[in-house]
């Protein structure tokens, strides 16, 4: 069978699993960023904390996902649980980091005049602050998410949805009629999520972002 014709006969399931992925990195993506935008705005102020908070989520990182995946099935079971999981710590760092960034690089004097007409540290933080740093928090969003969108494919191996299971379905049968056309539809469903959300993001920075500061 060709690849289009395998294609038109799977569409409905392709389909179905390609939105399980897109919902899963989505939501991990919302749990990701309000963490990693949180931590940001609890340490940028002291250089240890933030260099901890980094290092913290760095080290995250270097753990193999499917290691990750692994050591959270005894404690959560499989499914759901440890893709969400999974998925949410290893989108911390880029978050994380360029929180710190951006609220670091926010003009100490636009603080100082936000002080200087009455405004709370709060209201600095929300009005002022978060506002300027915003560019460089929704690039981390963005590397995140390119991110997770690979990385959400493993949690086939501990049961989770997604196109996972379609490329683990036909590595698991290399060498039979559809093998090849399974792990390229489950493939190149992830290459096309990723360039949609990322064009999400264009737009969401388009709308988001004030010419000036884009400038």
């Amino acid at each position: 069978m060709g690849f289009w014709s395998y294609l038109s006969s799977r569409h409905q399931q392709l389909l179905t699993d390609a939105y399980q992925h897109a919902s899963a990195v989505f939501q991990c993506m919302v749990i990701a960023t309000v963490l990693g935008v949180v931590i940001g705005v609890v340490t940028y102020r002291s250089g240890w904390a933030a260099g901890l908070a980094i290092t913290s989520t760095s080290t995250i990182l270097t753990i193999p996902s499917l290691a990750m995946i692994g050591l959270l099935i005894p404690l959560v079971g499989l499914g759901v649980a440890p893709t969400v999981v999974t998925l949410t710590l290893y989108g911390l760092l880029p978050i994380v980091r360029n929180s710190i960034v951006g609220l670091r690089g926010v003009d100490p004097s636009l603080v100082d005049a936000a002080t200087g007409i009455g405004m709370s540290r709060a209201a600095r933080l929300l009005r002022v602050e978060l506002p300027l740093a915003w560019p460089p928090i929704l690039t981390g969003i963005r590397v995140s998410t390119q991110m997770l969108m690979g990385i959400a494919a493993i949690a086939a191996y501990a049961s989770g949805p997604g196109l996972g299971n379609e490329i683990f379905r036909g590595i698991a049968s290399l060498g039979s009629a559809n093998a090849i056309n399974q792990v390229l539809a489950g493939t190149l469903g992830i290459v096309v999520l990723a360039l949609l959300f990322d064009a999400a993001y264009v737009l969401i920075g388009r709308l988001t972002i004030p010419r000036g500061i884009r400038v």
